[in-house]
């Protein structure tokens, strides 16, 4: 069995996996410092529900590959709103209108103590 990878090495298999699905308009928040359960978020959007499904399968089947084994995944019936949940690096995959409805970045990197996009 592989030793869990590091946050930023995760990281970067993740981003590597969005842009071969062709995700869109990724943004990376970095929450080191900011948050207790996470050090990356990353939000991305796929063109429909089932570009949205495809790129939540093959992350997961990546990271799986790459020795991360405790990943939860929810919304992948539906897949208006995919989370993607490795740990260190937390993934939301939306379809464009369910991302401008919930504006998770907005949420993330306003404010006092924000944590800052990447």
């Amino acid at each position: 069995m592989k030793a869990q990878p590091d946050a930023d090495k995760t990281l970067s298999l993740i981003l590597s996996r969005l842009e071969d699905m062709k995700a869109e308009e990724t943004v990376t928040i970095d929450l080191r410092g900011k948050s207790a359960y996470s050090d990356y978020m990353i939000v991305t959007t796929g063109r429909a529900n089932r570009h949205v499904g495809a790129i939540a399968e093959n992350v997961t089947k990546s990271l799986k590959e790459n020795g991360i084994k405790s990943i939860h995944v929810e919304g992948l019936p539906n897949c208006d709103w995919v989370l993607i949940d490795s740990g260190d690096v937390i993934v939301h995959v939306f379809r464009p209108e369910v991302r401008e409805f919930y504006n998770l970045e907005r949420l993330y990197t306003q404010g006092p103590g924000a944590a800052k996009a990447i």
